[in-house]
């Protein structure tokens, strides 16, 4: 639950409540993640309270409705030290559309997986000039930088992988275009010989 721990992260410095803990959020790991919903901020926070890693407490305002606190415990220290000491399995299995959109591509034969190909290299190369820039605009947040290297790192990955899916896929797509049938689904025959009339409005 890595969004939990990252609240604990964010706690080890003071108490702060919610709204507090998601602007710090978003500040500490930048564009790149996106925004943190309040909705689901709170319901981790509910959550760690109900396993006693934050404790809460009540702050009176007299300006406002008062607010809630949140205040990581020893126990919610001990958890946060025994997750971020520990390297990060991959779980699942390794899931992206691209390889749902190769399957596809490969079906419709060679110019189609052309196509994909050249269309997706000209998008990971327009990712890589916005990551750039922000990786220019953030020099100066270490944490916010290191995410954006990653996101240049996997997206370069990306790219190396349409070569090899050029190279690999490129046979089977030519041999899977031969075997196509030679009629398109709308001028397959029906059982009288006769293509199939359009059905009157």
């Amino acid at each position: 639950m890595p969004l939990h721990h990252a609240v604990l992260a964010l706690l080890t410095r003071r108490p702060n409540h919610g709204y507090e803990l998601k602007a710090r959020f978003e500040e500490a790991v930048g564009p790149q993640w996106g925004g943190l919903n309040i909705g689901h901020l709170y319901q981790i926070l509910e959550r760690l309270v109900r396993d006693g890693f934050v404790s809460r407490s009540q702050v009176t305002q007299t300006d406002r409705p008062d607010k809630n606190l949140y205040t990581l415990t020893e126990a919610g220290e001990a958890e946060l030290r025994s997750w971020a000491t520990t390297a990060w399995v991959r779980v699942g299995g390794f899931r992206d559309e691209l390889f749902l959109k190769l399957l596809g591509a490969v079906a419709l034969g060679p110019q189609a997986l052309a196509t994909l190909i050249e269309s997706q290299r000209q998008t990971y190369l327009s990712e890589l000039a916005g990551l750039a820039q922000q990786r220019r605009a953030h020099a100066d947040e270490p944490l916010v930088a290191v995410l954006i290297d990653a996101a240049i790192a996997h997206t370069k990955a990306d790219l190396g992988l349409l070569d090899s899916a050029a190279q690999h896929l490129g046979p089977l797509a030519t041999a899977q275009g031969a075997q196509a049938p030679e009629h398109s689904p709308s001028q397959v025959r029906d059982d009288t010989g006769e293509a199939p009339r359009g059905r009157a409005g």
